[in-house]
């Protein structure tokens, strides 16, 4: 394998092994979002399962899908990996809510409520994946040198003053 070859390699090896800690974060955000419907509406509960799924994948996406363990921006790639959240999430709730109102229950009447929320919230999950994924890998677990430039304004600011 030449050198040429390598990135390529590596991209889809970082694409895979992000699939494998988001499967377990959709897996958290499914069921969970099964045992939140009992007591909340579909969108609260569809919040609140991507909100678990958010914290249990963390660490996983961390270690094994980006091979950040050895960064030492631990704050601030959660910070990133927040917002990047915010916005997937967004992503799918909306897309999850416009799936069930626009083609599930028109298109699927017969179908039990459940499995036409489901089948929604699936489609949003999917859609919510590709944001997470383009999202932490163009800013959560690259370093795009925005904080050093922060820190550098202030610090010249700083010396403005005295």
């Amino acid at each position: 394998m030449s050198s040429i070859d390598q990135p390529k390699y590596k991209n889809y090896k970082s694409f895979f092994s992000f699939f494998l800690t988001a499967l377990l974060g959709a897996s958290v955000n499914f069921f969970s979002q099964i045992l939140y419907r009992k007591s909340f509406d579909y969108s609260t509960s569809v919040f609140l399962g991507y909100l678990t799924a958010t914290v249990v994948s963390f660490v996983p996406t961390k270690l094994f899908a980006f091979s950040a363990k050895q960064t030492g921006n631990t704050g601030r790639e959660m910070i990133k990996f927040g917002i990047i959240a915010l916005v997937a999430w967004g992503v799918q709730v909306g897309v999850a809510v416009a799936t069930l109102e626009w083609i599930a229950n028109p298109y699927f009447p017969s179908a039990s409520t459940f499995w036409r929320e489901k089948g929604s919230h699936v489609v949003g999950m999917g859609f919510s994946f590709l944001a997470n994924y383009f999202g932490h890998k163009l800013l959560t677990f690259r370093s795009t040198g925005m904080y050093d430039r922060i820190r550098f304004r202030t610090l010249k600011q700083e010396e403005k003053q005295y």
